[in-house]
């Protein structure tokens, strides 16, 4: 591939002439699957509705490489061709490259970058030169040549979007990248990044990787319209409301010994209240007299939202992998939602 040398404001570079080709990643059917998929966004992958966030793999749950191997292997069979990590989630992104092995060109490959990596603080954000870093020590540490979504954890107040997204345009026009997303930006900025890239020809972010369940809706109010108003794809996290939504968890009872949030205190003292307990009786009375689980809602309903492609839930266990995947075929309008 031959390479011309540019120069902007942000400095000289060296980028190839013509864009990589990758794989054609189609809907991934394991023997056990009936996820079904949608595209992402504008870009021509193919995600399931239910993907695997990958933060449990050596970093909050600490899973070793055993553990982590067999929720691999049941996502993969589950139909599940979406996996999310991230630079900041411990050894996640070792673990992950070992386990996936040829597996990798198989599924779709989601990792971020931007959050602070050591005391110092010389390890975080979003300038052209700690992007080329990051990207180099993520591709060696999942062990591929290539991401397919590459996405900004977190906005930087220190670099302008534009040297950001110039940088990111550059890893896409090397091969390196597939396409962009971007995750906890909110409105305004979601619309200055949306503006630069297309008044400069850049690659455009295609995702936006937020929280959002039936119990944290903020996004509803200004950024899910912005999202929806350029075609990006809406990827929720913690869409269980770190395991309210499993039904685990009851009003005037101790959580569950061994939980999370029995075990994180920051989280229990976030989500385990008064009135989002009362909200999650409602949520089950309301399914069970629809023949379903919370779960199922939990799951479907952020699935029945327009923007929405894919329903980001980690997993500790393989059977929280099925049941997550089991639990996104509830079709709500039939309910009247």
């Amino acid at each position: 591939m031959q390479t011309v040398v540019t120069c902007h404001r942000y400095g000289l570079f060296e980028v190839p002439t013509r864009r990589a080709r990758h794989p054609i990643i189609y809907d991934s059917k394991g023997k056990d699957s009936n996820v079904k998929h949608r595209k992402l966004g504008k870009s021509e992958l193919q995600v399931s509705v239910v993907g695997l966030g990958c933060n449990n793999f050596g970093f909050v749950a600490n899973m070793d490489v055993e553990a982590s191997r067999k929720v691999v292997d049941k996502a993969i069979d589950a139909g599940i061709n979406f996996f999310d990590t991230s630079d900041s989630y411990g050894s996640s992104e070792e673990i992950l490259g070992e386990v996936l092995g040829e597996r990798r060109k198989k599924i779709v490959l989601a990792t971020k970058f931007g959050s602070q990596l050591d005391q110092e603080g010389r390890k975080k954000g979003a300038s052209r030169a700690y992007i080329f870093s990051a990207i180099e020590s993520s591709l060696q540490r999942l062990r591929t040549d290539w991401i397919d979504l590459y996405q900004l954890y977190r906005p930087d107040p220190n670099t302008p979007m534009e040297e950001t997204l110039r940088a990111l345009d550059d890893l896409v026009l090397q091969g390196k990248v597939r396409h962009i997303g971007c995750s906890n930006l909110s409105a305004a900025q979601l619309v200055e990044a949306h503006s630069i890239a297309e008044d400069n020809k850049l690659t455009r972010f295609v995702s936006s990787q937020d929280e959002y369940s039936l119990l944290v809706r903020d996004i509803e109010r200004e950024l899910l319209p912005v999202v929806e108003k350029y075609g990006m794809a809406e990827l929720p996290y913690f869409p269980l409301a770190s395991g309210l939504l499993t039904g685990k968890y009851r009003k005037g009872q101790a959580a569950p010994k061994g939980s999370r949030l029995a075990e994180k205190q920051g989280l229990a003292d976030r989500y385990l209240n008064e009135t989002n307990l009362e909200k999650v009786e409602r949520l089950e009375q309301f399914a069970k007299e629809h023949g379903h689980t919370v779960l199922e809602l939990a799951f479907s309903w952020l699935l029945a939202r327009p923007a929405v492609a894919n329903v980001i839930a980690g997993a500790t266990k393989p059977e929280q992998v099925e049941k997550n995947a089991q639990s996104a075929n509830w079709d709500l309008s039939r309910a009247g939602i």
